[in-house]
Order: C-alpha cells, then sequence, then structure tokens
C-alpha cells in the first residue's frame, strides 16, 4: 500500500480548434489553468504553454502542431525533375524489399534442407 510506482496518465489528444477554445477560456476567465484545465481535462502544463505562446505572438498559428512528414503534391503539381525523384524512390523501396524477400527465402530454403535424422541430433541453442 503505497509502496508503488504512480502510473502517468497519457494525455487526449487535443486538435488545433480545440486549442484556440480552449486558450480563449482561459483568457476569458483571467488566466486561470487549473480550472481551464479542470473543464477541458487537459493539464495545467499544456494549457499554460499554448496560452504563453499565444501571449507571446498573438497569433493562433503557433498551437498548430508542426510535427510528422510533409505531404507530398501529387499528381500535375511536380515538376520533371521532382517526378523522377519520386520514382527514383519508390523504385529504391521496392530494391530493398525485393532484397528482404530474397534473404528470407534463402534461409528459408536453407531451414528447410537440413537433415535431422534423429530428434536427439538437433543443435541447440547455447545459453
Amino acid at each position: 500500500k503505497g509502496a508503488g510506482k504512480r502510473v502517468r496518465k497519457m494525455g487526449r489528444k487535443v486538435s488545433y480548434d480545440e486549442k484556440i477554445k480552449i486558450v480563449q477560456w482561459a483568457l476569458d476567465h483571467d488566466s486561470d489553468y487549473q480550472v481551464t484545465a479542470k473543464e477541458f481535462d487537459v493539464s495545467y502544463n499544456r494549457v499554460y504553454d499554448w496560452v504563453r505562446k499565444y501571449q507571446a505572438t498573438g497569433n493562433w498559428e503557433v498551437l498548430k502542431d508542426r510535427r510528422g512528414k510533409k505531404p507530398r503534391p501529387k499528381g500535375d503539381a511536380l515538376t520533371r525533375e521532382e517526378q523522377l525523384e519520386e520514382e527514383n524512390r519508390q523504385l529504391k523501396a521496392k530494391v530493398r524489399c525485393l532484397e528482404v524477400e530474397r534473404a528470407f527465402a534463402k534461409k528459408l530454403r536453407e531451414i528447410r534442407n537440413r537433415e535431422v535424422d534423429d530428434p536427439q541430433n538437433t543443435k541447440r541453442f547455447r545459453n
């Protein structure tokens, strides 16, 4: 009782529009971060950070999450050089996939071709 570690609860995902709503609500209520956090079921630190970012710039864009890969333009939006680079990337990925498949097939063939006449004669892994 009481000797175990406290498990941290993962925060929920919050959309850009919801962040704006949360920051606006916090500012309307005299920057009461604790009440805002409880009202919207997010952590105090997240509310504090979002409000401070907005106040520092006065721009809602700072609340956008810019992590991850940027979307690639498709089709006609690509120049000839970009199309060739995209094709090259796809071909390299296909070659890598085929190399893995070939190595797997080779290993599988090797395992199947092992001669095990006697169950006592099998090789064991060393510990």
